[in-house]
């Protein structure tokens, strides 16, 4: 059975620990990976089967809008990198995952040599962006919600992306170098060791839910972009 949020890991006092007090209690769930995931299914569903992105995989688009998809994202993790920087508080926010770098070399090699002036942000990018620079040093939890939201995904579901865009429009190599994580290794463990640090924190039951939350906005956040995009 799949732990729950009643799934409570629970130290109780004892005569043989007497320094153990009801503050020891946490409301963490045994497998808070598994329930984040879980939690946000429906979410998740909801964004990856927005029309443009469903589109985008089956090969109905082009090489041209994979690049505005892209060139809008190049936006996002230049917020997202920001705010890791400025929270910088938690294992999980290695530094070899940063795409920034990653995407404007992919966009250079799309033919686009100035993606702030050719791909302005769409409405919804502006909204996300907005959002993420709103979280102040204190949000270490929202933030880990849109770092875990993005990069997870991009070990993920972005490996199938890199195939089939280079599958259906031709792209090259060094044209999706975003989505290769050389400096990391083994992408399968090392989204083991994430998820191994997640269920390391030991967290309350209002943080679990606000965590929660938060990841179901970071995918809301991205389903308007794909909206805006199939425009």
């Amino acid at each position: 059975m799949n732990p729950t949020i009643t799934d409570l890991t629970i130290t109780e006092p004892t005569n043989s620990d007497p320094m153990i007090t009801e503050a020891t209690i946490t409301d963490t769930p045994v497998d808070l990976a598994d329930h984040i995931r879980s939690s946000s299914a429906e979410q998740h569903r909801s964004t990856e089967q927005r029309t443009f992105i469903t589109e985008l995989m089956r090969g109905q688009r082009s090489l041209a809008d994979y690049t505005r998809y892209l060139a809008q994202y190049a936006w996002v993790y230049e917020a997202l990198e920001e705010l890791v920087v400025r929270v910088k508080s938690l294992d999980l926010f290695d530094p070899t995952l940063a795409r920034l770098a990653t995407i404007e070399n992919d966009l250079t090699a799309l033919g686009v040599s100035d993606w702030r002036r050719e791909h302005p942000p769409l409405p919804a990018t502006v909204a996300y962006v907005t959002h993420l620079r709103a979280l102040a040093q204190s949000d270490n939890l929202r933030c880990l919600a849109h770092h875990y939201t993005r990069y997870l995904g991009d070990l993920s579901g972005g490996q199938a992306i890199s195939r089939l865009v280079a599958r259906h429009y031709g792209a090259t190599a060094e044209q999706l170098s975003f989505y290769r994580f050389d400096d990391i290794g083994d992408i399968v463990k090392y989204k083991r060791a994430y998820r191994d640090g997640l269920n390391a924190l030991t967290l309350s039951k209002e943080e679990v839910d606000d965590l929660v939350a938060e990841v179901d906005a970071a995918f809301t956040f991205n389903g308007a972009i794909f909206d805006e995009l199939a425009a």
